[in-house]
């Protein structure tokens, strides 16, 4: 794992001010991890190797393995730790399908209903906060944590202007599977980003237009589209596994 970044708080590029402390840094760089697959399905989690692989104290270890438990990542036992919970692939198949038909459920509400002014300064800085990270033609170290935070704030913001509880909740329980939730991000190529970016355009354009039957499936291809990638790309890093195991 790569340094913890700066402590200091910074701006993120949808205009919020997320949480740059320690322990936010620890806790993306493990969940990297786990989401890359450099941390194996079942592996136990130790603080005291992990806080001297970062270079930091035990104690934001401990608060980024609690956090990422309470995600779903990891799962917690008595006398045992902390260990990378396994995620099946036909549940999480499932969980895409789900979160596909509620979202885009979400979103022909939300264009029914109108986004407020707050909602709708939001999106168009995660639109345009988008925009810039794909501007450069490619990535560089910290950008997959920055987009984490565009995408995240366009699906959780289109999910608020539903006005419906009951959906939160169901996609919610989708989230409780931790690789489909919008802010956890395993394929990320940019030719993939740069699809998926420009659906969140056409999705809030079909929004601000109060075009309900039009969102609705430009959302549901949307995260489908989704799920086609995250598939390519495990079946990838499955081979590139299996490649790696035959040369031993």
């Amino acid at each position: 794992m790569p340094h913890p970044q700066s402590e200091n708080p910074k701006t993120d590029p949808a205009g919020g001010l997320r949480a740059g402390n320690r322990a936010l840094s620890v806790m993306d760089q493990i969940r990297e991890s786990i989401l890359g697959g450099s941390v194996v399905t079942g592996e136990r989690l130790n603080e005291v190797r992990l806080s001297r692989t970062l270079a930091v104290s035990r104690t934001p270890v401990r608060a980024a393995l609690q956090a990422l438990a309470g995600e779903g990542l990891l799962d917690y036992a008595p006398n045992r730790g902390f260990t990378v919970r396994e995620f099946p692939l036909d549940a999480i198949v499932d969980a895409y399908e789900i979160r596909a038909s509620l979202e885009g459920v979400a979103a022909r509400f939300a264009a029914e209903r109108g986004l407020s002014p707050e909602g709708r300064a939001v999106i168009e800085r995660s639109l345009a906060a988008g925009d810039r990270l794909l501007e450069r033609g490619a990535f560089e170290a910290g950008d997959l944590t920055l987009y984490r935070g565009i995408n995240g704030d366009f699906h959780d913001t289109v999910l608020a202007a539903s006005r419906n509880r009951m959906l939160g909740e169901m996609i919610r329980t989708c989230h409780r599977v931790p690789v489909s939730s919008s802010r956890n991000i395993v394929a990320f190529e940019h030719r993939d980003v740069r699809r998926r970016h420009d659906d969140h355009h056409r999705i809030y354009e079909a929004i601000i237009a109060q075009e309900p039957w039009r969102a609705e499936m430009l959302m549901r291809e949307h995260v489908s589209s989704v799920k086609g990638s995250l598939l390519r790309a495990m079946a990838a890093r499955n081979k590139e596994q299996a490649d790696h195991m035959d040369r031993l």
